[in-house]
């Protein structure tokens, strides 16, 4: 099981932002989100901390 991976965030030559999700990581079997192609996510953090949180988008709750 991998659960832990080195991942990168990079911005484009158009301006926008990417973060990198490892391979190995992503298709793990536990790896929480799954897709063939691409996928809402909420992505917040708290100002002052060093982490950023990733999670499901509800379409219900957040539009």
């Amino acid at each position: 099981m991998v659960n832990e991976g080195r991942g990168r965030l990079f911005r484009r030559k158009d301006g926008k932002y990417l973060i990198y999700v490892p391979l190995d990581l992503a298709e793990d079997s536990m790896f929480p989100f799954k897709t063939d192609s691409s996928r809402k996510l909420k992505i917040s953090f708290k100002v002052g901390d060093d982490k950023v949180l990733i999670e499901k988008w509800n379409e219900a709750l957040q539009e």
